[in-house]
């Protein structure tokens, strides 16, 4: 297993940028896919975007596609969600989650707790 903390999240107004950060620790980050989801209360966990464990792939949602940029720093054990031109519906709890297959739905072995964003219109 491997344990995941995201950080990051916050209140921004619409137009601007945040960037989560999700801190893997207690395997080998580099051997591992991971993905960011997000979820607002009544609703499915939604995908986001995913990246294998090289970082040579992507996968993006075409809600974010354009605006979000996912990356990772396997030498740092950290992925990034670098979010651009937020927008009101993009206010979610977004969490990380790693697994040792690509995947871009939410059967993934490893979550984060979460880490709330507000966009503001």
């Amino acid at each position: 297993q491997v344990q995941l903390v995201e950080s990051g999240g916050g209140l921004v107004q619409a137009g601007g940028s945040l960037r989560l950060s999700c801190a893997a620790s207690g395997r080998p980050f580099s051997t591992l896919c991971a993905g960011w989801f997000r979820q607002v209360p009544g609703k499915e966990r939604e995908f986001v975007a995913a990246i294998s464990w090289s970082g040579g792939t992507t996968r993006y949602a075409d809600s974010v596609k354009g605006r979000f940029t996912i990356s990772r720093d396997n030498a740092k054990n950290t992925v990034y969600l670098q979010m651009n031109n937020l927008k009101p519906e993009d206010t979610a709890a977004y969490y990380c989650a790693a697994d040792a297959s690509f995947k871009t739905t939410p059967e993934y072995a490893s979550w984060g707790q979460g880490t709330q964003v507000t966009v503001s219109s």
